[in-house]
C-alpha cells in the first residue's frame, strides 16, 4: 500500500484502506481491506502488531462468530476492528482467492497455505507492521490459518483457530471416517448461489434458485452437468473431485487440508483452539490439539463448549438447553472479544500472564439440569465449566468395550467362537438420524440435541 492510496476515515480515532489489492506468487490479487490506528483523520505511522483474518464469505460482511452475549445480530467488520484498534493493533480482511473482491478461481482449500503466506509476507514488509502478526477467524477462516502457517511464515506469532483448522480432513471436515459429508455439498449450492449474487450473475442466481435441494439428495451420487451446482462449473468441479477421492490417497495430504503431516512445521507459536462439542470439527481440535503438543514447545490453549458450530454464546442446541452458565461470554471470559483481546496482548505485545497460562484447558461439562422442558421448550439439561491443566484430563483412563452376541458391550474380547454380527443395510433406506454434531447442512440437516 502507498500513500497515495485512499484512506477512509471511519472513526476519530480509525481509518481505512479498502480493496487493496496484495499481488500472490502466481499474478493473482487479493481483495483485501486494513484497519489503522489514526488521529484527527490519518493513519498513525508508528509500526503496531497486526490481526488478519482470510475468509471465502465477504470481507466486508459480517461474520456470524461476532455475536455477543444478548446480540441478536453479529457486529460487522468495521465494529470488530475498532475494538482491537483501539488497543494498538492494525486488523486485516482478506477475500479468499476468487471470492467477492479477489481475482483468480476458488477451488476450496487449496490455495488457502501458499496465499496466506503471500499475504502475511507482504503484510510483514509494511512500514505500518512491526513485524508481529496474529491470526483469527472460525471455520473456514481457521483453515485459512492452519494452511499459512503449515508453511512456517516468519512473521506469524500466534493464532486463535476457531472451529477448524484441518487435522486431516479425509477423517474430519471433508469425509468424516473416510464417508463423505454432505455438508459439503449443502456449502457449495449455497455458496455458489451467493457468488453469483455477488458477481451480478442475474441469470445464475434464478438457475441455482429454481434447483430443488431436496430433491437432488435423493438423486446421488452427482456428476458433472448432472447437480445443482451444474450452473456454477467451478463450485461443481471441486466437489466432485473430492467426493471422488476414496481413499487416503495423496490427494488428502496437500497443505490446507493435512496439518498432521505438517506439525513439526508449524512454528512454536502460541495456539488457541476453539470448538463446541456438537460442532463437527471436535476431532480436528483435539487431535489438533496432541499434534501441536507433542514437541512441548508450543504453548496451547483449548476452548470446548456445548453449543453449535459457532455459536458460543448460545446457551442451547438443537432441542437441548445447557442453562446460563453455558455462553463463553461472561463465563470463560468477559466477551469472545476480549478473550481475543487478551490473547493477541499477551502474546502479540507480551502482556501480563493470565490464568489460561496455568490452567490453559476450559470444557463445558454437559448434564445436572432438572431433565425437564424449560419454557422455551427444551429440554433443560444444564452443566458447568471446569478448568484443567491438561488434556486428556488427570486421573482419565482409556477404556475399551467389545460388542457380544448377545447385544450387549462388555470390556472383556469376545470368544474366539463367537457368531458373526451382521445386519442388512439399504442406503436407499437409511436409519434416520436427527441433529448431532453437523453444521453448514441447511436447508437439508441441522445439528444440535433432538429427540430421536
Amino acid at each position: 500500500m502507498t500513500d497515495l492510496q485512499a484512506l477512509q476515515s471511519v472513526t476519530d480515532d480509525m481509518v481505512l484502506c479498502r480493496d487493496v489489492m496484495v499481488t500472490m506468487r502466481d499474478g493473482v490479487r487479493l481483495a483485501t481491506d486494513i484497519y489503522r490506528p489514526a488521529r484527527g483523520g490519518g493513519a498513525l505511522d508508528r509500526p503496531a502488531p497486526v490481526i488478519i483474518e482470510r475468509t471465502p464469505y465477504g470481507k466486508a460482511m459480517a461474520s456470524r462468530a461476532e455475536l455477543e452475549v444478548g446480540m441478536t445480530e453479529p457486529m460487522d467488520r468495521a465494529t470488530v476492528a475498532e475494538h482491537f484498534v483501539r488497543h494498538g493493533y492494525i486488523v486485516v480482511y482478506q477475500d479468499c482467492r476468487g471470492r467477492y473482491g479477489s481475482e483468480g478461481e476458488f477451488v476450496k482449500y487449496r490455495s488457502e497455505g501458499p496465499d496466506g503466506y503471500d499475504t502475511l509476507a507482504w503484510i510483514a514488509a509494511q512500514p505500518w507492521c512491526n513485524g508481529r502478526i496474529g491470526t483469527m477467524g472460525l471455520s473456514y477462516a481457521a483453515h485459512t490459518q492452519m494452511a499459512a502457517a503449515c508453511l512456517a511464515p516468519p512473521a506469524l506469532a500466534t493464532m486463535i483457530l476457531d472451529s477448524g483448522g484441518f487435522s486431516n480432513a479425509f477423517t474430519c471436515g471433508i469425509r468424516q471416517g473416510g464417508a463423505f459429508e454432505l455438508k459439503q455439498a449443502t456449502w457449495a449450492y449455497r455458496e455458489a448461489r451467493e457468488s453469483a449474487v455477488a458477481a451480478g450473475d442475474e441469470l445464475g442466481q434464478k438457475a441455482l434458485g429454481a434447483e430443488n435441494l431436496h430433491r437432488w439428495f435423493g438423486r446421488m451420487p452427482w456428476s458433472e452437468g448432472r447437480s445443482p451446482l451444474r450452473w456454477a462449473p467451478q463450485y461443481e468441479a471441486y466437489l466432485l473431485e473430492q467426493w471422488r477421492h476414496e481413499t487416503f490417497d495423496d490427494f488428502w495430504k496437500q497443505v490446507g487440508i493435512h496439518a498432521a503431516g505438517f506439525y513439526d512445521a508449524i512454528p512454536n507459536i502460541p495456539i488457541a483452539l476453539m470448538s463446541s462439542w456438537f460442532d463437527v470439527y471436535v476431532p480436528t481440535t483435539f487431535e489438533n490439539l496432541a499434534g501441536l503438543a507433542s514437541n512441548g514447545k508450543r504453548p496451547l490453549a483449548l476452548i470446548m463448549g456445548p453449543g453449535l458450530h459457532g455459536d458460543r454464546n448460545l446457551s442451547f442446541a438443537g432441542d437441548v438447553d445447557f442453562g446460563p452458565n453455558a455462553p463463553l461470554g461472561g463465563n470463560v471470559a468477559a466477551s469472545w472479544l476480549e478473550f481475543r483481546r487478551s490473547w493477541f496482548d499477551r502474546w502479540l505485545k507480551s502482556g501480563p500472564e493470565g490464568d489460561l497460562d496455568e490452567e490453559p484447558i476450559r470444557l463445558f461439562v454437559m448434564g445436572g439440569g432438572k431433565g425437564t422442558k424449560n419454557e422455551t421448550g427444551r429440554l433443560d439439561h444444564g452443566g458447568r465449566w471446569i478448568k484443567a491443566k491438561r488434556w486428556p484430563l488427570a486421573g482419565v483412563t482409556e477404556q475399551s468395550y467389545y460388542l457380544h452376541p448377545n447385544g450387549r458391550l462388555s470390556e472383556a474380547f469376545p470368544a474366539a467362537d463367537a457368531v458373526a454380527l451382521t445386519y442388512d443395510f439399504d442406503p436407499a433406506d437409511p436409519v434416520p438420524t436427527i441433529g448431532g454434531a453437523l453444521t453448514s447442512g441447511q436447508p437439508i440437516f441441522a445439528g444440535g440435541g433432538f429427540d430421536q
